[in-house]
């Protein structure tokens, strides 16, 4: 019998890349697993984003449309695919990633061993690693990679058991709550590497703090109100990885350095915003170079 899955795309403008992604989903290679419907959740969309879907919509009766009238935040988006949703097996995906052929597939499988509660791919940015800020993205995704195969830690796309009805609203770290809840009822994370998501990271410097600020912010708030932390919270696992990385890419030295400050720094600003300005960003401000995906 074939596993039966629900995917929820959680969009805010992405008009440039919600066709590539319905398209992607829409020609997956299923074996053992069938896509039973496809909801796309539009967080008060500006841009041409909802009539692209509706007329995917209007085309195949496996894709819905739910708009929000007001942006409440990824996670509430979320709350509103689960609760619309009919499968045992869920998938979330970022408005501004496109899978591999295979992907779906890779991630739903593993569900056939009870004590599997969630399963991530692998993200692989499309930015020039020759760039400064290429390589920062390539970096932090390629050390993420590494930490994952020690200790998974998923993101971007994710599958899971349908154990619970809502995370936190105002959650601004909606995988890794969801790692949490997964964590706290015994199950297990599997991290498939071969399941590839294409992503882009942010293109230049003002961008990509902005979103590395939010993360830490938000891992300081799961971390408070969960009782959860993620792997890249654990500095010795990072350090260890930067060494191999420098082992590995010698003449790329001082461009890790440089994103090693400026992850600390980071860092720093999501500290100060939490514990300081009292500040949880899970209505995030939009790292616009993000959206250009070129992936076909």
């Amino acid at each position: 019998m074939k596993l039966k899955c629900s995917i929820g795309i959680i969009v805010f403008n992405e008009e440039a890349n919600i066709g590539k992604l319905l398209d992607a989903l829409l020609s997956q290679e299923l074996h053992h697993i069938q896509i039973k419907e496809i909801i796309v959740v539009s967080s008060a969309c500006t841009d041409g984003t909802d009539n692209i879907v509706k007329k995917y919509e209007s085309e195949n009766k496996k894709i819905k449309l739910i708009t929000e009238p007001e942006r409440k935040g990824k996670s509430s988006a979320i709350n509103k695919f689960i609760a619309a949703s009919k499968s045992d097996y869920l998938i979330i995906e970022s408005g501004d990633t496109i899978p591999a052929k295979d992907t779906v597939e890779k991630l739903i499988l593993p569900f056939k061993e009870p004590e599997i509660g969630m399963t991530g791919g692998r993200p692989k940015p499309e930015n020039d690693p020759r760039s400064f800020i290429g390589y920062c993205v390539n970096l932090l995704w390629n050390l993420h990679h590494e930490m994952a195969l020690i200790s998974p830690k998923l993101g971007e796309m994710v599958a899971f058991r349908r154990i619970f009805e809502q995370i936190p609203d105002e959650s601004a770290v909606d995988e890794a709550s969801i790692e949490a809840i997964m964590h706290n009822n015994g199950l297990k994370l599997k991290y498939i590497p071969d399941a590839i998501i294409h992503n882009k990271g942010p293109e230049n410097l003002k961008d990509f703090i902005i979103q590395r600020r939010r993360i830490e912010t938000g891992h300081l708030w799961l971390k408070q109100m969960q009782k959860y932390s993620v792997s890249s919270q654990n500095s010795g696992l990072l350090i260890n990885l930067a060494l191999k990385e420098i082992k590995r890419n010698p003449e790329k030295i001082f461009f890790l350095i440089g994103t090693a400050i400026i992850e600390i720094w980071s860092r720093f600003l999501g500290w100060f915003d939490f514990k300081i300005k009292k500040k949880n960003p899970f209505k995030w401000d939009i790292a616009g170079s993000t959206k250009k995906l070129s992936h076909r």
